[in-house]
C-alpha cells in the first residue's frame, strides 16, 4: 500500500496540473480576444500591403524577363552541333571525370584519352583487332591446336610452338574475310 506521504505528492501534483491546466485556458481565451479586437482596418492595410509587395515582385520579374530577352542566348543554337562545340564538352567532361579519380588512374586516363592514343586505338580496332576476327582467331587456335597436339603425341612428333600462332592467324584471317564479305553483302557494319 502507499504511504500518507506518497497520497500528498499525488494530490498535490493533480492540484498544481489542474492550476497549470487552467492558466493554459485563460491564456487561449487571452488570445482568442486579442485576435476578435483587430480592426477592418489593420486587415486591409495588411492586404494593401500583400497587393503592393506582389505588384513590385511582378515588375521585377517583368523587367529580368525583358533584360534577358534583349541579350544574345549562347545557350540556344540552331542547326547542328560543331566539331569545335563537340571537344569543348569532351575536354570538359574528361576534365571533371579526371578531378575526381586517384593520382594513378588520372594518369592512366591522360594517356590512354590522348588524341593520337585515340585515333590509332579506332584505326587498329576498325581493322585489324576487330571482334569477330579475334574471337575467330582464339577458337580456331585453341581448336586446332589440339588436334595438332594429339596428332603430334599419338605420332611421337615434338611441337615447335609456333602452332598455335599459325593457328590463330589462320582463324583471325577466316574472321576478317568473313566479316569484310558480310559488310559487302549486307553493307551494314554491325
Amino acid at each position: 500500500m502507499s504511504s500518507p506521504e506518497q497520497l500528498d505528492n499525488n494530490q498535490e501534483a493533480k492540484v498544481e496540473s489542474i492550476e497549470a491546466s487552467s492558466e493554459q485556458l485563460e491564456k487561449a481565451k487571452d488570445d482568442i480576444e486579442k485576435q476578435a479586437e483587430l480592426s477592418e482596418r489593420d486587415a486591409d492595410a495588411a492586404a494593401e500591403r500583400a497587393k503592393s509587395e506582389a505588384l513590385e515582385s511582378a515588375a521585377k520579374i517583368e523587367t529580368d524577363n525583358n533584360k534577358a530577352e534583349k541579350q544574345p542566348k549562347s545557350t540556344s543554337r540552331r542547326g547542328p552541333i560543331s566539331k569545335r562545340q563537340k571537344n569543348d564538352s569532351f575536354k570538359r567532361t574528361m576534365k571533371q571525370v579526371q578531378s575526381e579519380l586517384p593520382l594513378a588512374k588520372r594518369v592512366f586516363s591522360k594517356v590512354i584519352h590522348n588524341k593520337t592514343v585515340e585515333k590509332v586505338s579506332d584505326v587498329v580496332g576498325s581493322t585489324v583487332a576487330r571482334p569477330n576476327a579475334v574471337l575467330s582467331g582464339a577458337v580456331s587456335a585453341f581448336i586446332l591446336t589440339l588436334a595438332v597436339y594429339i596428332v603430334a603425341k599419338t605420332i611421337g612428333y615434338r611441337l615447335s610452338g609456333f602452332e598455335t600462332i599459325a593457328a590463330f592467324i589462320v582463324g583471325w584471317t577466316i574472321g576478317i574475310l568473313y566479316d569484310y564479305l558480310r559488310i559487302l553483302i549486307t553493307g551494314k557494319k554491325s
